[in-house]
């Protein structure tokens, strides 16, 4: 395997790496998933302890303490939170979070940086010209021959003939 291809396979593992890296990022703890209509029943029941509103994201902790999640419908919900402190619920409200600028350009330039990885190394391969070079195409043509000075040659085609007893004879 030459060092192109050695570089290419290092850096495809390194943007692997990097991208399972930013995936696992702001992937938060297991919570249970409650669809909207089950919190409110849960509201209504008083096993909800505390909510905390992040735009359309609800996450909430119940009396045993165990962590859901919700999301509230996009319609919106203007009497929920009238319901939430009826029922004597901790009302807590965030900005929504949003994706770091560094993670929006990772992402973002991403597919270009692999095109470009793409052309560069392809660009490599043909360096050799049109004729092959170096193991390129179609450099199954070259010669591979080198050429001789009169003082290296070793090897004559002048005729020698042998008799069948193993004697040497000229002709």
């Amino acid at each position: 395997m030459n060092d192109m291809a050695k570089n290419l396979i290092l850096w495809m593992i390194i943007a692997g790496v990097l991208l399972t890296v930013f995936n696992n990022i702001n992937q938060e703890t297991r919570e249970d998933r409650l669809i909207y209509s089950e919190f409110l029943e849960e509201v209504r029941l008083g096993r909800v302890e505390a909510v905390q509103l992040a735009g359309i994201n609800i996450t909430g902790t119940r009396q045993d303490q165990t962590v859901f999640r919700s999301v509230m419908p996009l319609i919106g919900d203007d009497a929920l939170i009238d319901e939430l402190l009826e029922y004597g619920v901790a009302v807590d409200a965030t900005e929504p979070e949003q994706q770091s600028i560094w993670t929006q350009l990772l992402v973002a330039s991403f597919p270009i940086l692999i095109i470009i990885a793409l052309f560069f190394f392809f660009m490599r391969q043909m360096q050799g010209g049109g004729a092959g070079g170096k193991g390129g195409p179609m450099s199954f043509g070259k010669s591979k021959a080198k050429l001789l000075g009169e003082d290296q040659i070793k090897v004559t085609f002048r005729r020698r003939c042998w008799s069948r007893r193993g004697e040497r004879r000229r002709s």
